[in-house]
């Protein structure tokens, strides 16, 4: 895997002749967005804190019409939806993209500059969450055809209500967002839920997986990890803890925070 520095914010590495990991890094989050072309149009994978332009990068690797999907709509995954007039989100969260998203701006604002080495120039007095109406409003079950190149849309609630994974049978590509990542698992927030995340694991668990890209972290994850995290979850919730305040179990590799 090829490994380039474009600007000084973000990282470009090459999976393979159509796909692209973008990631952010310098802050703690250490988020990666994911770019596939297809042979008609690309898919953007999450769009990133939002703290620098993605779109300039994406421009240099592709000048294919780019439609953008956030694996769910929390700050982190749409902060360069502000770029794109064509994105899809699910219906279940749609109404954090209109006024609804439970946690205040200048909360937000705090998770922006937390632990992070910001780029010279960078206002947090102009950031804003983003706001919007997707082109399309997806629910789980769909298949974007990219030309030549189709990504199944996996509904995947836990994390959050509207989650998704995103599944490319023909490569053995699963692309997890915040469902699977090396790292402490949110699942505290209100809006998360335990039970509904152990059946989203059991989902992808069966899934054939040659290749694991989470949305934060490490990117040398095994696909073995998918069955881990399922049967530790069934464990928790064999023994009555797979519930909001039971607090937070290590795994080693990860660990969830109830």
């Amino acid at each position: 895997m090829e490994v380039n520095k474009m600007q000084d914010w973000f990282t470009i590495e090459q999976i393979d002749a159509a796909t692209y990991i973008i990631s952010e890094y310098r802050h703690w989050e250490e988020t990666h967005c994911y770019l596939l072309e297809g042979t008609e149009r690309a898919l953007l994978i999450d769009t990133g804190l939002g703290i620098c332009d993605i779109s300039e990068i994406v421009s240099q690797i592709t000048r294919k019409p780019v439609t953008a999907i956030a694996t769910h709509i929390h700050w982190d995954h749409i902060g360069g939806h502000k770029y794109y007039t064509d994105f899809y989100a699910h219906k279940a969260e749609l109404k954090w993209l209109d006024g609804g998203f439970p946690q205040p701006l200048e909360v937000i604002k705090g998770y922006v500059v937390d632990r992070c080495e910001l780029p010279k120039g960078f206002d947090i007095n102009t950031y804003q969450f983003f706001q919007g109406y997707p082109t399309r409003i997806l629910y789980g079950g769909e298949s974007i055809d990219l030309g030549g190149r189709t990504i199944e849309v996996i509904h995947t609630p836990g994390h959050s209500p509207g989650h998704m994974c995103f599944w490319e049978a023909e490569n053995g590509y699963l692309f997890t967002g915040d469902l699977v990542y090396k790292g402490t698992l949110m699942a505290w927030f209100p809006s998360t839920d335990p039970e509904a995340y152990l059946n989203s694991l059991e989902r992808v668990a069966e899934l054939p997986v040659k290749r694991v890209f989470p949305a934060h972290h490490a990117l040398d994850i095994s696909p073995q990890i998918l069955c881990q995290m399922r049967d530790a979850f069934r464990k928790l919730n064999e023994e009555g803890n797979l519930r909001h305040g039971c607090g937070t179990f290590d795994y080693g590799d990860w660990a969830v925070w109830l």
